[in-house]
């Protein structure tokens, strides 16, 4: 808790991510929540590892010995064989517990146009699994407007733009499927905040959250919410209710 907020960081990794050779342990996860004052985080796997099922393995095990701080998401290869990806996504739901699947679209490639994509946002549908879509970097597929196309096709799919699209650039775009598909949330890791407040201009404060990434930028992404003096209401909504009633 932070100045009286309950605080759900919605974008945390754990694990060894094999394109940029880093490793983040729960340990360091936990001592930068503690240092803030984070309540829980959403934890998911980088966005390519060596063996996504020993991955959410290590996520679980986090996630049993803190249930109170950590909520665990699913990350894997939207082009392995269906099978596989399926029998995965359903362990990750029925025995580790899982609570959302993240799509990665500047290494998965994953063009949600094509009917050949359907079965990705159909499984997470059938597992009740909120979909967080990176965007901004990885165009064309992480452009924000592509994401109107499935949000409108499946309604009862949760769809959160992660980085509401990672800045200025995409950042209208964002808001615009927002503002067109209610099931389309936003993230708003790396966002000004200026841009927040442009935001919040046109999307009500229930379907937005922080997040930050990785942790040496969880001060800053979740100081700008505070410094921002927005309503008790819109804090509230940004910090924690949003995330528990997605995520929880």
């Amino acid at each position: 808790m932070k100045d009286g907020y309950s605080i759900f960081d919605t974008h945390t990794h754990l694990g060894y991510g094999v394109h940029h050779g880093r490793r983040i342990t729960a340990d360091e996860l936990l001592r930068g929540m503690d240092s803030f004052g984070v309540d829980r985080s959403l934890v998911i796997p980088f966005p390519v590892v060596e063996d996504h099922h020993a991955t959410h393995d290590e996520i679980y095990e986090a996630v049993k010995a803190h249930p109170d701080r950590f909520t665990g998401a699913a990350c894997l290869y939207p082009y392995l064989p269906r099978d596989e990806f399926r029998d995965e996504v359903k362990r990750c739901v029925e025995e580790l517990g899982f609570r959302a699947i993240k799509l990665q679209p500047q290494y998965h490639a994953l063009n949600p146009l094509w009917p050949t994509s359907e079965f990705f946002f159909e499984t997470a549908l059938a597992y009740n699994l909120p979909i967080v879509v990176h965007t901004g970097s990885g165009i064309p597929y992480s452009l924000p407007s592509l994401y109107i196309v499935p949000a409108r096709k499946y309604p009862d799919l949760q769809i959160v733009l992660g980085h509401c699209g990672g800045g200025g650039l995409l950042l209208a775009e964002a808001i615009v499927a927002a503002m067109v598909c209610p099931n389309i949330s936003l993230e708003l890791s790396s966002l000004m905040p200026h841009h927040i407040a442009e935001v919040l201009q046109h999307v009500p404060s229930n379907r937005l959250m922080i997040g930050s990434d990785l942790p040496e930028s969880l001060t800053t992404e979740l100081s700008k919410i505070l410094f921002m003096q927005l309503s008790p209401e819109a804090t509230r909504d940004i910090f924690w209710d949003t995330a528990q009633a997605l995520f929880i």
